[in-house]
């Protein structure tokens, strides 16, 4: 695994990578509120065979926030995750992503189709805000306070509390929610700040993928997330729209909560396997 930044116009971008330069490129992007060792686990059980490039959304991890709000619109998103990919000489690559991640994969995919060989969506991309209950100001308020008063005496009571969130645990989940904290003031905080989730969360509102759907390629996967039940309802009717508009195939994955990448990597590697060989 290496890590690196690369300067872009607007910002200085972290990215991680795993593998060789020989090997095809799948490219990830995480969700709101995570960094790039989002994919740790299934990078390193497919790094001999994959090219892994993660990047550290603006605002997340160790890249800087963007300065305007409105460079958190999912169009001038997809531009800037083209500028990355073109930095990188990507030619061609596959587009694995997660959450938030999947929204703005979505629109790079109405915009750039053509360098992208395909893509898995993990609950992600199709939930969207109109058939919600939550209105845009609850949302943003939510999260404000969600990512800012996140804060902890050390890196113990940091991790405990972490450790609570998921159903499982391992070494490399333990490397990558390290990346999620920072220390400030003698206090452990979550790394990215409230102003950059309410940015974000606005942009999602304002570009919905629903009005994408059927502009869409064919060659998409979406892994869909089963836990908490109360949510059942609502991503039930969200994915029946987005199975409706689209061609993507549709994956219901038991006993997953919305990061189902760490509850269940090996469905994640094994559709990787099936679908990318």
């Amino acid at each position: 695994m290496k890590r690196y930044y690369i300067s872009n116009e607007k910002i200085n971008v972290h990215i991680t990578e795993w593998g060789n330069n020989d090997k095809p490129v799948i490219f990830c992007l995480h969700g709101l509120g995570s960094t790039s060792l989002s994919f740790i686990e299934i990078a390193e059980e497919l790094k001999e065979e994959y090219r892994f490039i993660s990047v550290d959304a603006p605002g997340h991890g160790k890249t800087s926030p963007f300065e305007r709000t409105e460079d958190y619109e999912m169009h001038n998103l997809a531009n800037w995750l083209n500028e990355i990919i073109n930095e990188l000489r990507i030619a061609h690559f596959y587009f694995l992503s997660h959450s938030w991640g999947s929204f703005v994969a979505l629109f790079y995919l109405l915009n750039h189709p053509e360098k992208v060989q395909g893509s898995i969506l993990i609950d992600g991309g199709y939930q969207t805000k109109r058939l919600q209950e939550e209105t845009l100001e609850e949302e943003i308020a939510y999260y404000e306070k969600d990512f800012d008063e996140y804060v902890f005496n050390n890196w113990d009571e940091f991790f405990k509390s972490e450790k609570e969130a998921y159903t499982r645990w391992s070494p490399l989940l333990e490397l990558a929610v390290k990346d999620l904290g920072i220390e400030l003031d003698n206090k452990v905080c979550w790394h990215a700040r409230g102003t950059t989730a309410g940015n974000i969360i606005r942009g999602m509102h304002k570009d919905e993928t629903i009005d994408i759907y059927e502009k869409l390629p064919a060659n998409i996967v979406l892994l869909r997330a089963t836990v908490p039940q109360v949510w059942a309802d609502y991503r039930d009717k969200t994915v029946n729209v987005f199975k409706e508009k689209t061609d993507s195939i549709v994956k219901v994955i038991p006993d997953t909560t919305h990061m189902l990448h760490w509850d269940k990597p090996e469905v994640v590697v094994a559709e990787i396997k099936s679908n990318w060989n």
